[in-house]
């Protein structure tokens, strides 16, 4: 499968080259064929970012406390609560 440059971008370009495309686009100064190459871009870029930050949640690790040989214990990152309190905030939204 061939990578396009956006696939080799950092987060923080990807995030920068998105916040671009919106400015654009709210500016209304680009035609509809330009606007709508520029959205699907962005689009893409924002699966791009949703991608690394879900890779980078993964992998967070907690620190629960040390061994008896005074190592630290290590558990996966659970990230119920985030996904409890973004429901919640959807709930208040629809209120």
């Amino acid at each position: 499968m061939n990578e396009s440059p956006s696939d080799k971008m950092t987060f923080e370009a990807a995030l920068a080259e998105l916040e671009k495309i919106v400015r654009e686009l709210e500016d209304g100064q680009t035609g509809l064929e330009e606007s709508l190459a520029r959205y699907e871009k962005g689009v893409s870029l924002l699966k791009k970012c949703y991608g690394q930050l879900r890779q980078a949640e993964q992998r967070i690790l907690l620190l629960t406390g040390t061994d008896a040989e005074g190592q630290p214990m290590l558990q996966p990152f659970e990230h119920t609560a985030t996904e409890a309190g973004n429901k919640e905030k959807g709930r208040k939204g629809k209120e």
